[in-house]
């Protein structure tokens, strides 16, 4: 009889199999805990925003979300450890005396006086305080002797919302300045370090900026731009002491003559959670870099990343990212300020040196992205990768294959892949763990409506629905794991950045012995993503001249965009249609023993195109050459 009553379930998983539902509901208990772990992060980041809302305007903990979060970590956990950079340690209180120096260098450049009512209503309007004078006091700090507001080579000053452009490395001064303008009521713009000449001015009147803060070691590259950059009527500062050409001032120098005292909240407060609060510029799928607008909510939600991801306040965050990129800013630093722990920050990542930091920080987060991981599996054995508290690496573009050598290699310890764009309005979490997935589309996305286009259909949508084109295929099985695929249109990625083809063909068909440019993604063993690949066609009678098609390409693409290989030809093929043939030329690559055209490999280190010798093609394949 006890044989008869569990038959029935013994018989559910082969009829839940046969209606396959098994599949899915085999995961049931993993979506629910994810499920559960979002509510939690929703209701903690409600329950902040509206204490922030019912806080004393006049107070640090009334203004938008980065300023108010910083100003409770400040209250809450002063002496625990926020920052480590280099040899230097900040703690949470530090941080906050630092950006508040900030600020107020910047609401000098605003002409705010600080007295009572002074500044505006919000972010993006001027009220009755706001006086553009010279010699200006601070009554609110007690700031003593009045200063001078600081215009700049002919400037104005800064109006409330006001766009500044950070053009920074990863450093303790690019977070100061970047809550200090947060809480100033200034927008803020992250310049990718890499753009010069054209890309770069390109970026700054986009986005409409009307100061830049850079720092010292990039003056000699932009002395070039900077006749430009003056002509914008922008206000140049530098973040550092060192010696500046005409009109650049150290910003540093004026803000640590600062008090370090709050400033009111209403400065920052946002009018509406929606309005924009920063930009970040994507790589650019169609041409130029484009400013993504960052909203005040979508910072507010990137507080909830790490604790999403299962991290708590005594985490210890390793990251190496660029703050220009929102893996780096919004998801790296505000994420660790959502949850209170201490972030490792790196200007430049160093394989060989990352083991022995997590040794000695204690790291216990790894925030990556897939091609750090394989630098580092790919280093020699050393004692200090046995014996880490590293116990969850998270992050995107992580390939199956060096996955596997990372967890076998480097573990026991967690991967959580996950998915998202900057400008997107979706992101998936590996929550369980399978290898190659980043995310699941499960239950938890119904309501969204994610799905992907098949031919002229799309699965889940309703007449008068309104899709996002991410750009992206992905890819999902019958158990409901998306997993990425590739890059759709005319863009490739190489070195973690998304490159634009029709970026790089106009670079390079500026060139007057070009006749025509052919540029596309190419795979290479043992790399990530796709390295960028230009045929030519020379126009008559010219020759190639390598040296000039280097110079162009160095000044006016940033590193990740410029084209490794080079393809001369006689003629570009084409579709029926007359597009250039670029799937075709793909999956040719670049191996001189196949191809009869002549082939040349950027040589980074000498700066130069090489003929690529089917020497120097071994040696690529080896590892041996860097491309």
């Amino acid at each position: 009889m006890a044989a008869l009553l569990l038959l029935p379930l013994l018989l559910l998983p082969l009829l839940l199999l046969k209606l396959r539902l098994w599949p899915q509901l085999r995961w049931l208990a993993a979506d629910l805990a994810f499920s559960v772990r979002a509510l939690r992060c929703k209701r903690a980041l409600r329950a902040r925003a509206l204490a922030a809302a019912a806080a004393d305007p006049e107070g640090p903990e009334g203004g938008c979300s980065l300023a108010w979060r910083l100003a409770q970590l400040a209250r809450q956990r002063p002496a625990h450890t926020f920052l480590i950079h280099g040899a230097q340690r900040f703690s949470y209180a530090e941080a906050e005396r630092q950006s508040n120096r900030a600020a107020r260098a910047f609401l000098r450049a605003r002409g705010w006086d600080g007295g009572p009512g002074g500044g505006d209503s919000g972010a993006g309007g001027a009220g009755e305080g706001e006086r553009a004078v010279h010699g200006v006091r601070d009554s609110a700090a007690g700031s003593g002797a009045a200063r001078p507001v600081r215009e700049g080579d002919g400037a104005a000053p800064l109006a409330p919302g006001a766009i500044v452009a950070l053009l920074l490395p990863a450093c303790p001064e690019f977070l100061w300045l970047w809550f200090g303008l947060a809480k100033a009521g200034l927008r803020v713009a992250f310049v990718p370090t890499a753009l010069r000449r054209g890309p770069l001015l390109h970026c700054l009147r986009s986005c409409g900026a009307r100061a830049l803060v850079l720092a010292p070691e990039f003056l000699e590259s932009l002395e070039p731009d900077l006749p430009a950059l003056r002509a914008m009527g922008l206000h140049l500062w530098a973040a550092g002491s060192e010696t500046h050409p005409a009109g650049i001032t150290d910003f540093l120098a004026e803000a640590s003559a600062e008090v370090d005292g709050p400033v009111p909240g209403y400065l920052s407060a946002p009018q509406n959670i929606m309005d924009t609060c920063l930009y970040i510029f994507t790589s650019g799928t169609t041409g130029l870099p484009k400013a993504a607008r960052i909203s005040h909510l979508k910072v507010l939600q990137c507080q909830g990343f790490y604790q999403l991801c299962g991290a708590h306040q005594e985490d210890v965050i390793y990251l190496a990212l660029p703050l220009y990129h929102m893996s780096g800013s919004l998801l790296g630093i505000v994420g660790c300020l959502g949850i209170g722990a201490t972030v490792v920050l790196k200007s430049k990542f160093s394989a060989g040196q990352f083991w022995e930091d997590c040794q000695q920080h204690g790291v216990t987060v790894f925030q990556y992205i897939g091609e750090l991981c394989r630098y580092l599996v790919n280093q020699p054995p050393s004692k200090a990768e046995h014996g880490h508290k590293v116990r969850l690496v998270v992050g995107s573009g992580l390939r199956p294959d060096t996955w596997e050598r990372f967890v076998r290699r480097f573990g026991p310890l967690q991967v959580l892949e996950t998915y998202g764009l900057t400008e997107g309005n979706v992101a998936t979490f590996n929550y369980t763990g399978q290898r190659g997935a980043v995310g699941r589309a499960s239950w938890l996305y119904k309501g969204s409506r994610f799905g992907t286009p098949r031919g002229s259909v799309w699965p889940h949508l309703q007449p008068g629905d309104v899709f996002f084109n991410t750009g992206d295929l992905l890819v999902c099985d019958d158990q409901g794991f998306l997993r990425f695929h590739d890059r759709t249109g005319d863009t490739f990625r190489w070195k973690g950045e998304n490159v634009a083809t029709t970026e790089v063909a106009e670079a390079l068909e500026a060139l007057d012995f070009l006749q025509e440019v052919n540029v596309y993604g190419v795979t290479v063993p043992g790399h990530e993503g796709r390295a960028g690949m230009a045929a030519l066609v020379l126009r008559p009678p010219h020759s190639l001249d390598l040296v000039q098609l280097y110079v162009r390409v160095s000044e006016n693409l940033p590193p990740y965009a410029r084209p490794r290989f080079l393809r001369l030809q006689e003629s570009l093929a084409t579709t029926e249609t007359f597009k250039q043939q670029k799937v075709r030329m793909a999956k040719e690559g670049f191996d001189p023993s196949v191809l009869s055209d002549p082939l040349y490999i950027l040589d980074q280190a000498g700066g130069a195109y090489l003929p690529l010798t089917p020497a120097r093609y071994s040696a690529l394949l080896a590892g041996d050459l860097r491309i």
